[in-house]
C-alpha cells in the first residue's frame, strides 16, 4: 500500500460517494489507474463495504445505551449462544467480548427511555445474564467511521 492508496482511501471514507473521477484528479491520476486501485482494495477486503450513514435524529434512534454485561458462564457454546441472541436485535449496533470487569459491551440505539426498558426486557427473557448495567450517553462527543490511516506501512 501505497501513499497514493492511503490518499484514496481518506478520500472515501469522507465520502463513498465520490466519482472515480474526481478521486483521480484529487490524488493525480488518470480514471482508470485510480479504478484499479479501487477495485484492487476492494478485492484484498481493505474496503469492506460502502454504506449510507443515517442521521439517528432523522430515522428516531435518539438515546444511545452502552449495556455492559457480566455472565457466570464463559463456555464457548454459552457464546455462541448468546452471539445467536444478541445479533437478532437491530437496536444493537456494536457488539465486543472485552477484558477486564465486564465480560461484553453493546451499543443500542432505540428512540427513548420506554423502548430501551422493553428491549432490555426481552434481552433478559432470551438469555441468562448474572449482571446488567446500563448507562446512558448525555451527548455526542465525537463520531466517526473513519478509520486512522497514519498505521498502515507505506511502500515506498
Amino acid at each position: 500500500m501505497d501513499r497514493l492508496d492511503r490518499k484514496i482511501l481518506r478520500l472515501l471514507q469522507e465520502d463513498s460517494t465520490i466519482a472515480v473521477a474526481d478521486i483521480a484528479k484529487k490524488v493525480g491520476l488518470s480514471t482508470t489507474p485510480c479504478w484499479r486501485r479501487i477495485q484492487k482494495l476492494e478485492e484484498e477486503g481493505v474496503i469492506d463495504r460502502r454504506v449510507a450513514i443515517l442521521n439517528p435524529e432523522k430515522v428516531n434512534a435518539r438515546v444511545t445505551v452502552f449495556v455492559s454485561i457480566r455472565t457466570n458462564s464463559h463456555s464457548t457454546e454459552w457464546l455462541r449462544r448468546f452471539a445467536e441472541v444478541i445479533v437478532q436485535f437491530p437496536e444493537v449496533v456494536e457488539f465486543y467480548r472485552m477484558s477486564g470487569d465486564v465480560d461484553y459491551l453493546l451499543r443500542v440505539v432505540v428512540p427513548d427511555i420506554p423502548a430501551y426498558d422493553a428491549f432490555y426486557k426481552r434481552l433478559i427473557e432470551k438469555i441468562e445474564i448474572r449482571d446488567v448495567s446500563s448507562t446512558f450517553a448525555m451527548e455526542q462527543i465525537k463520531f466517526t467511521t473513519e478509520m486512522p490511516l497514519d498505521y498502515l506501512p507505506v511502500d515506498k
